[in-house]
């Protein structure tokens, strides 16, 4: 018998009002995450990632509207009234923003934020909050941890802010934790270190994990599904090795294209995806992709395609030119 999913995302559509007009941030989109799995979230700038993850979080702007349903752990995120949604944020469901410097408080001590969250969430009285909270720093690489408790944000570095967040999110041992463009900020060695500091904490905790990024390259190894968005849609699903063998979307096979190379000349000028995102506000009537895609033709201009299963149904994809050839590319 196949376990229920831990997240169920069903029909979840989020429209914000703007002087030009509705923005439809979010369109329908559909995704399922069970205990332990990772999924990655992939897409450009603007494309609905960090809507939806706010749309799962029950952390939208004032004036979104939200449609569909958010199931976790059996719970309608949707129809919880704000207390109890409150108690299970940080609880259960937790959460490493792109910018720690941002989502960190910069007027309180390291110590403050996590002895506060320990006690809020799990009613730990001061010393075994304090002594909690420095096991949690050394959990997540920061030497010295009793002495980092003492100091505040500003006088950390990007990575090791950023691994107090972390810390903080994991405190509660939630059930599902969601890495919203975690190393955006950050360079290239600190990179990889968060992201590996992420699978391992993962793999340890055997908790669920939604990796948001625009980056295809991020999530080639460190997934176990992918779902690649654009222009506030899922158009590729399909568990990470399948997707990087044989990607049928052409936007998918676009973003993997605009990686660098190790082996590519140096100054070599690195592929770009002609054209721009459309206009949220302004939908167009086929295919999002298609004035970008060189793919495209009659009726992809005129009608949107729906996802759609491959050779098997946990491959889908929405295009009506899928690409045919292997990719031959290993995750």
């Amino acid at each position: 018998m196949t376990e229920p999913a831990l997240l169920s995302v069903k029909n979840v559509s989020v429209d914000l009002p703007t002087p030009r007009g509705n923005l439809r941030a979010v369109d329908q989109i559909d995704l399922n995450i069970g205990a332990g799995r990772t999924l990655g979230i992939v897409g450009e700038s603007g494309c609905g990632k960090t809507m939806l993850s706010r749309a799962i979080l029950q952390l939208l702007p004032k004036k979104a509207k939200l449609s569909g349903r958010v199931m976790f752990d059996g719970q309608d995120l949707v129809r919880l009234d704000p207390e109890r949604l409150r108690k299970l944020r940080g609880r259960s469901l937790a959460v490493v923003f792109q910018d720690p410097m941002t989502s960190l408080n910069p007027v309180l001590t390291i110590g403050t934020q996590l002895i506060e969250t320990l006690q809020e969430h799990l009613e730990l009285d001061s010393v075994a909050a304090k002594w909690r909270s420095v096991e949690l720093l050394g959990a997540v690489g920061i030497p010295a941890p009793q002495q980092r408790l003492m100091q505040y944000p500003h006088q950390l570095s990007g990575g090791m802010r950023q691994r107090v967040a972390i810390a903080i999110a994991l405190s509660c041992e939630p059930k599902l934790l969601i890495a919203d463009e975690p190393t955006t900020a950050l360079d290239v060695t600190i990179q990889a270190q968060i992201l590996d500091l992420l699978a391992r904490e993962q793999r340890r905790r055997h908790m669920a994990m939604i990796l948001i990024t625009h980056d295809l390259g991020v999530v080639a190894g460190r997934t176990d599904d992918v779902a690649v968005m654009y222009a506030g849609r899922v158009v590729e699903r399909a568990p990470t090795p399948v997707l990087f063998k044989k990607m049928h979307m052409p936007y998918t096979e676009a973003l993997l294209a605009a990686i660098p190379k190790i082996d590519a000349a140096p100054h070599a000028p690195l592929p770009a995806i002609s054209g721009r995102p459309p206009d949220p506000t302004r939908p167009i009537q086929g295919c999002s992709f298609s004035p970008r895609c060189r793919y495209a033709a009659g009726r992809c201009y005129r009608e949107k395609p729906l996802l759609a299963a491959s050779e098997s149904p946990d491959h889908q994809y929405a295009c009506f030119h899928p690409i045919q050839v292997t990719a031959g590319v290993c995750a």
